[in-house]
């Protein structure tokens, strides 16, 4: 595998404690897969992903001193994609991982692969003494999304925290090869339980080039400012919990359970979408947002 890729400066000490006091990790810190699944699973149970600052016109910063403020010492605010994993990277390193940082094409309700940008940023890491290295990500806000690591190994089925995951190959026309990650799917309507085996979704398509922070500053930009994106015209919030997983899409809040039983509604207005992040998702609304369109 590639070096080291240092890509942001490194977490001090008490930043590291009080990134794990944030996220309730009390285990080892070691450059073990053990740790790296256990703060994997910690992080995604912990911080909420959200949109609220491209909701205002505002790029979010990636530099690691907000992410530390805003993710970690505020407490009531979470992030997406790019914070959540810039963050995570920067904690991984400072633990003794090796983490290389790639793009992916996010492809839910995609008729072609190709039809997509690379907007997605997912994290490669290296685990001493293993010779897979593993796919991590803490930011996809899909029920599709990664609870734990899973190695980088093509057609296995992985279970972590109550998903079922897979990777596989795609075909195209690059020189390198196309790596899709797949989530099982339970289509189970409101109210009703999910059948096991309901078939397999592919949630984004990536490559292994490495990419660079400055790459990021740029696909955050866009992806926060851009009047066509769908981070900066509506509101974007999941919480997953042990249990559950919350999601706010606009007006619609979608309640899906473990047992695959799936509620949803419309939210009245304003003032509801306010008490219910507050409460059910633990974020604090920042002044002069405006969450429903």
């Amino acid at each position: 595998m590639s070096e080291t890729r240092l890509f942001a400066p490194a977490l001090t000490p008490d930043e590291l404690d009080a990134y794990c006091r944030r996220i309730g990790w009390d285990g080892d810190r070691r450059a073990d897969a053990a740790t790296l699944r256990g703060v994997h699973l910690a992080h995604s149970l912990a911080i909420p992903f959200e949109n609220l600052d491209p909701l205002r016109g505002t790029a979010p910063s990636l530099d690691l001193a907000d992410l530390m403020a805003k993710l970690v010492r505020d407490g009531r605010r979470g992030g997406y994609c790019y914070e959540h994993n810039t963050l995570f990277a920067a904690v991984l390193e400072a633990l003794g991982f090796r983490v290389t940082l790639l793009t992916a094409r996010v492809v839910l309700g995609a008729r072609r692969f190709e039809d997509r940008p690379r907007t997605h940023m997912a994290l490669l890491v290296e685990v001493p003494g293993d010779s897979r290295p593993y796919l991590a990500d803490v930011g996809f806000g899909a029920t599709g999304a990664l609870l734990e690591p899973v190695p980088l190994t093509a057609g296995v089925q992985f279970h972590g925290a109550g998903r079922r995951h897979r990777l596989v190959h795609a075909p195209h026309r690059g020189p390198l090869e196309l790596w899709v990650l797949e989530a099982q799917v339970h289509r189970a309507s409101e109210g009703a339980a999910r059948n096991e085996g309901d078939g397999w979704q592919a949630q984004y398509a990536f490559t292994l080039d490495p990419f660079e922070r400055p790459d990021f500053e740029v696909i955050n930009w866009h992806i926060a400012t851009n009047p066509r994106s769908p981070f900066s015209s509506r509101a974007y919030v999941q919480r997953v919990t042990p249990d559950r997983q919350l999601l706010l899409d606009g007006p619609l809040l979608t309640e899906t359970h473990a047992d695959g039983t799936v509620k949803q509604r419309e939210l009245t207005g304003e003032t509801e979408a306010r008490r219910i992040l507050d409460e059910q998702f633990g974020i604090a609304v920042p002044d002069g947002t405006r969450l429903l369109p």
